[in-house]
């Protein structure tokens, strides 16, 4: 875990939120300088974003990499879902810098982000609710260097890889929001991304859809894919990351495993809650 691991300790949970934010870039520094070989597939330094002269996120650093699932998780007003927009292409940030693949995308547009490999999928539905499950993917195909067979196999390939073949012909507002998700991450595999970008991807779906839709991340992960998600439902989303970053005040005051997550002291008293529990040994590993 980074608060031992960089010299923020369990004897000291009190350290100001600055003081620790510090810490862990300061130990990052350190890694970074013995392990540049092993770049990330996408890291952030030194984010920074205000509004009407409001400091939301400070001095955020994140790391991501190929074939890992990485939560983006913190209370209400942390600054979570800015840092995760700075991420996207939504926003852009005051300070700081964002690298994808080894490039700089920090002022690229959302669309270029896209085209070089990183896939968004925001909270709000975007399924194509006239077109069938079929219809939704034909209609990314088509924009593909592709014969019609080839996009119709291809078609065929990602249905069976989301488990919604038997939805090919259901038109799109029919679907549950566990099969739409499934969909929206189907329709994004056309264009083989490197990253996917989920925004509250549990949010509006019944358990048993949830854990569908967990069994298609950790495939995403199995793929070689890098997933960061940001959400509130908390417990879902720890049983299938490998690591997480907490955010408060809009800086980053804890991050490690799930399970160090849930055992730390400042992450408890600020966003967990200390009643806070969870079983990780009856977890599988995505």
């Amino acid at each position: 875990m980074l608060r031992a691991r960089w010299g923020v300790t369990e004897a000291d949970p009190s350290v100001r939120f600055g003081e620790r934010a510090a810490l862990l870039r300061s130990g990052r520094d350190k890694e970074n300088a013995v392990a540049d070989d092993a770049q990330p597939l996408l890291y952030t330094r030194g984010l920074v974003k205000s509004f009407k002269k409001r400091t939301v996120v400070r001095d955020v650093c994140i790391e991501l990499q190929a074939g890992e699932i990485v939560g983006l998780l913190g209370p209400n007003g942390a600054g979570k879902t800015t840092t995760f927009g700075m991420v996207v292409g939504l926003l852009r940030p005051d300070s700081g810098q964002i690298f994808f693949l080894g490039k700089n995308v920090t002022r690229l547009p959302m669309y270029k982000r896209a085209r070089a490999g990183m896939a968004y999928l925001s909270q709000d539905p975007s399924v194509f609710r006239q077109l069938t499950v079929r219809q939704n993917l034909m209609a990314i195909l088509q924009y593909q260097k592709m014969t019609h067979a080839e996009r119709r196999r291809r078609a065929d390939v990602l249905l069976e890889e989301m488990n919604i073949a038997h939805l090919a012909g259901s038109p799109a507002y029919t679907l549950s929001g566990g099969e739409r998700r499934r969909t929206e991450i189907a329709r994004a595999l056309v264009t083989d991304p490197k990253i996917f970008l989920l925004d509250e991807p549990f949010a509006g779906i019944d358990p048993i859809a949830v854990a569908d839709l967990q069994e298609t991340v950790a495939a995403l992960k199995r793929k070689g894919i890098g997933v960061l998600i940001t959400d509130h439902n908390v417990r879902d989303t720890l049983e299938i990351i490998d690591r997480a970053y907490i955010l408060s005040e809009g800086q980053v005051i804890v991050s490690g495993s799930p399970k160090d997550i849930a055992g730390d002291p400042l992450a408890r008293k600020i966003f967990l809650g200390e009643k806070f529990r969870m079983d990780f040994e009856d977890i599988a590993q995505p």
